[in-house]
């Protein structure tokens, strides 16, 4: 299997080349020459497959230079009992007749983010160990994939972190989980501005590819192609737990700002999961919602990007949405260069064709929007009815997701993070604290180690230089 970029860079790479990079040297992103297709006969076969096992034979369809047996061992200690809590790694929960919330938030950091990010750091580990070579991860967070990547990556062999995040915009919790670490190998980088700008400064440094390869630096982000690979896995698991044969088909609702997550759904669909609908869930910040619904793309500036009570979803330049983009229009990198380099960078905006906007409907893709007032309703009708407590990203989805449910189509809600990282918009809700992990009561009162830095691409690059 061989990867190129979005935007016309055919050059064929191997997966452990492109495991240590972030943009393609074009700036467009990895995705593999095609998706392979998952027949009948091997959808019946992984039914009842173990996670790590699941994991594997889907991996093993995009990974070949790395050997089998080292990739077998690789998944094998990532997907555990011991750090997921359950055998299923990824358990069903039933709501009610026909809507289910997969359980993704049970490792480390208690969000989503967890189930490739601690994949990525073996990967890292044993890639960086086979090269003898080092890594300096350069990655942008609105509150879930920093802690993630520091806690997948911490006291990891030949990598270090340097994690930007906007300054006061993260949840109190979200912001302890990071800046309380103390590792030597992480740096935490408070910005002065909103989460794209983080992001900004993420992509305009990997795309300095000078200072990129003399520092060596890698990215974690949802741009990197392995990331979202490790995502395409749960799409597999859910629909085995909420069906009983292969000829059935389910919904997805995925709550969504970067469109990392509900790409991996896109890439699971097109491998020939029997998905029906992905149902794209944003907050206030519904830039993606409106291209659903309009087919123009509207980039917003840090002015325009809410702050929210979804605070991970508090984004306006959705960095994985060019995956999609690209294979809607057939795989043209001229036209989807054309888009996302040259009318975004000139007017911040594009509008598709109407007859590229009518093929939308080909891949399943429906969307809706959801308010703090929708999300204080969403949690206390699904405590009250369902007695389970969700986060505010996880009832952005739950909204959106009931908006789309069709009769006799499993609708399945993945859940982002657990409520105990949102507790004060869950005390407005219900009145009181969520339930947290004994070993995370008072995390907020830890000591923390960060720095913070103004909205400056060579400040960044600066700190990096000095501390790589």
């Amino acid at each position: 299997m061989k990867y190129i970029s979005t935007r016309g860079d055919r050059t064929p790479r191997g997966f452990s080349e492109i495991l240590l990079e972030g943009l393609a040297p074009d700036g467009g992103l990895y995705l593999p020459t095609h998706y392979p297709t998952v027949d009948s006969a091997t959808l019946a076969r992984w039914r009842g497959l173990p996670y790590a096992e699941l994991a594997f034979e889907i991996l093993s369809l995009y990974i070949d230079d790395v050997p089998a047996a080292d990739l077998k061992r690789l998944v094998s200690s990532t997907y555990t009992e011991q750090v997921y809590g359950t055998k299923e790694i990824t358990p069903l929960k039933q709501l009610e007749d026909g809507l289910y919330l997969e359980a993704l938030s049970n490792g480390p950091t208690l969000a989503f983010k967890d189930m490739a990010m601690q994949l990525l750091g073996a990967l890292f580990e044993y890639e960086l160990g086979r090269r003898g070579q080092t890594l300096n991860i350069l990655g942008a967070t609105s509150g879930d994939t920093g802690s993630a990547a520091e806690y997948a990556m911490r006291g990891k062999r030949g990598v270090k972190v340097f994690m930007l995040s906007p300054h006061g915009r993260m949840s109190p919790f979200q912001q302890a989980q990071m800046f309380s670490l103390q590792d030597p190998n992480i740096h935490n980088l408070a910005v002065e501005g909103v989460f794209d700008d983080c992001q900004d400064i993420v992509k305009a440094v990997s795309n300095d590819l000078e200072f990129k390869r003399r520092w060596k630096i890698g990215t974690v982000n949802s741009i990197n192609w392995a990331r979202l690979l490790a995502q395409v896995v749960y799409y597999f698991a859910g629909y085995f737990q909420a069906t009983k044969t292969n000829d059935e088909r389910v919904s997805f609702a995925v709550p969504s700002g970067n469109f990392g997550n509900i790409c991996a759904g896109h890439v699971a669909r097109m491998m020939g999961l029997p998905i029906r609908r992905l149902v794209l869930a944003t907050n206030e910040n519904n830039v993606l919602d409106e291209f659903f619904r309009t087919g123009t793309y509207r980039v917003r500036g840090g002015a325009e990007t809410y702050e929210t009570s979804s605070p991970s979803m508090d984004i306006s330049k959705a960095s994985n949405f060019e995956r999609f983009v690209f294979d809607l229009l057939g795989r043209d990198a001229a036209r989807t260069r054309q888009l996302f380099h040259d009318e975004i960078g000139a007017k911040g905006s594009f509008t598709l064709a109407p007859a590229e906007f009518a093929r939308i409907a080909d891949y399943g893709f429906v969307s809706g929007s959801s308010t703090h007032a929708d999300r204080l309703a969403t949690i206390r009708d699904t405590a009250q009815r369902c007695g389970v407590v969700v986060d505010t990203h996880t009832a952005d989805g739950l909204k959106v997701a009931r908006e789309h449910r069709e009769a006799g189509t499993p609708m399945i809600v993945l859940e982002t993070a657990l409520p105990a990282k949102f507790s004060a918009t869950i005390v407005e809700a219900l009145g009181r604290e969520p339930d947290r992990p004994a070993a995370l009561v008072g995390i907020e009162q830890l000591p923390k180690r960060f720095k913070v830095m103004p909205v400056d691409v060579q400040a960044v690059k600066d700190y990096i230089a000095n501390n790589g």
